[in-house]
């Protein structure tokens, strides 16, 4: 990871501001991530499906108390309901990016779908997404951070506004907003852990015996 060969979840290079960005993390963030990994429990990949349904009921109960989390401040005073809106206003549009590019722009979705690894496409996943979560935002009695969104009668979905792509690509090139923090903070647990990473041999045996034991005659 320090040296860029592996990749960590892109949502993570947000910064949470307030005790409301906690329950919405947990509400938004990990009810997109479900969406994602409930599709993966019918994967090509067995031992990759059968440990998703364990990790999607934890991830659930992460779910349900964000939302719970998010009730109780809909339902407390002007500040609380201020400070949860503006928490859904910073973490709407990256839980829309957690499903990757549009499908025509996705590098690997193709091949993944082709070998039964992925059984949706991005855009299937993230209308899911968005039609889940929509109504859950009109119960909390706030707004969805975007003026294009709308419900289509005929379909029976919701259109929603663009993303955008620039920042997504900037995030997952290493120059979001906390893209160096959380890499910083990696690598300095690291370093001052390294020492316990370390094989640690036993002592080599003393010439004389120990203080405390018996001599041998």
């Amino acid at each position: 990871m320090l040296d860029g060969q592996m990749k960590y979840s892109s949502i993570f290079n947000y910064p949470t501001l307030s005790w409301a960005d906690i329950g919405v993390i947990g509400w938004l963030v990990d009810g997109a991530a479900i969406v994602n990994q409930v599709a993966l429990c019918r994967t090509s990949y067995g031992p990759y499906a059968r440990a998703m349904v364990k990790i999607c009921k934890e991830e659930s109960f992460h779910q349900r108390q964000g939302f719970e989390a998010c009730m109780a401040l809909a339902q407390g005073n002007d500040a609380q309901r201020q400070m949860l809106q503006d928490a859904i206003n910073r973490f709407w549009w990256p839980a829309l990016m957690m499903f990757g590019p549009n499908d025509d722009n996705s590098p690997n979705s193709a091949r993944s779908m082709a070998w039964k690894i992925k059984l949706h496409s991005n855009d299937e996943l993230r209308q899911r997404f968005v039609d889940n979560t929509v109504p859950q935002v009109e119960i909390l009695g706030m707004t969805v951070p975007d003026p294009d969104l709308q419900f289509d009668e005929a379909s029976g979905h919701y259109r929603f506004g663009e993303i955008d792509w620039q920042e997504f690509n900037e995030v997952i090139s290493g120059r979001g907003i906390c893209n160096h923090e959380r890499l910083a903070a990696k690598r300095k647990a690291w370093e001052e852990g390294e020492w316990c990473a370390k094989p640690r041999w036993p002592c080599e045996k003393t010439a004389g015996p120990q203080r405390g034991m018996r001599r041998d005659t």
